[in-house]
């Protein structure tokens, strides 16, 4: 076992935020509560702050992801602000270069760009972003070098096209995942890979194996660099953080029925509003989730780590109090520094 899986405190910790709107509020409520985690993950000691682009979903306020980007790194000034991701195939990938090309510009040496082949929602509103019928994100590898070669003109095989700003700029690339297919691709170019385990649980182990099998050193990276977001939800008991956590369940619940709701209060009982059906299928959807007091949240993380040797976890708490969103990470932190 690798030395990292001895102590928390020896890999880094941070932040996956979707901009959550609750049930009651606003998008604009939603912003000011993502900037107001970023100071606080910031403040924790936390490494990145992530943002992630979903269509047409109505708990989710991110969907201009650099938009949101910009608005968190200016109320921010050390922690790395990233992208978790955009989902590439719904843009040209010269309007990301662009794109991250002023961010980059305007936060130099903060921003991280996490890419996604997933259209990040529903068919319909996938073909209203893309307006090519014809585009289902099969030509992502190839998207993918069109857009380094935007950074990197070495890279460019030709392209006449600049991006400005954006050419030569330094801007980390991730590939994310939630199977096999990005992870084999991080491998092969030498890139760092972020797995979803915060949805696809069952998935996580075998595709770190693909990737780690397939690396092949790079000139961004000498040996395989794995994140893996987890759902982590702390509070002061496990009973009150599987309280908090029926928020998400309920979230998962109503995309597998399609009534799509901004994010709903939780409930003393998830078994309550779901049946047992539904049930298996929210431990299959939500089971690598780690929820409870700091006692049992610690041995969780620690049996996670010795699994996945992840090299960085990343948490994400869709929390439906605010407060209670905080003090989870809060939490977390103290967990984690704990151990030092």
């Amino acid at each position: 076992m690798s030395k990292h899986a001895n102590n928390l405190n020896e890999i880094p910790f941070s932040v996956l935020d979707l901009s959550p709107i609750t049930a009651g509020s606003t998008p604009a409520d939603s912003f000011r509560h993502t900037l107001e985690l970023a100071q606080l993950a910031e403040k924790l000691g936390y490494n990145r702050f992530w943002l992630a682009e979903h269509h047409n979903m109505p708990f989710i306020a991110s969907s201009a992801t650099s938009v949101v980007m910009s608005h968190v790194a200016a109320g921010t000034s050390k922690i790395r602000i990233g992208s978790g991701g955009i989902m590439l195939p719904n843009h040209a990938p010269l309007v990301i270069a662009e794109q991250f090309g002023t961010l980059e510009s305007l936060y130099p040496g903060r921003i991280d760009l996490g890419l996604g082949r997933a259209p990040g929602t529903d068919q319909m509103t996938a073909r209203a972003l893309r307006r090519d019928l014809g585009r289902t994100g099969d030509d992502f590898p190839e998207q993918l070098a069109e857009l380094r070669g935007y950074f990197d003109p070495s890279l460019a095989q030709g392209n006449p096209i600049k991006a400005i700003p954006g050419e030569g700029l330094n801007i980390p690339i991730w590939l994310l995942g939630s199977s096999g297919f990005s992870a084999q691709l991080a491998g092969e170019l030498g890139l760092p890979f972020a797995f979803a385990a915060h949805f696809s649980p069952l998935n996580t182990l075998g595709a770190l194996q693909i990737y780690r099998k397939a690396f092949k050193p790079s000139n961004v990276l000498d040996k395989p660099y794995a994140m893996v977001a987890l759902n982590i939800i702390t509070a002061e008991s496990d009973k009150e953080a599987k309280r908090l956590f029926t928020t998400i369940q309920q979230q998962f619940l109503n995309l597998m029925t399609g009534n799509l709701t901004p994010l709903q209060p939780p409930v003393n009982d998830i078994s309550e509003v779901a049946s047992s059906y539904e049930l298996k299928a929210l431990e299959q959807q939500l089971g690598s989730s780690i929820v409870g007091s700091r006692q049992t949240v610690k041995d969780k993380l620690h049996t996670f780590l010795e699994e996945s040797q992840a090299d960085e976890i990343m948490a994400i708490a869709q929390v439906y109090d605010h407060k209670a969103r905080l003090h989870s990470y809060e939490l977390l932190a103290e967990i984690i520094k704990s151990e030092r």
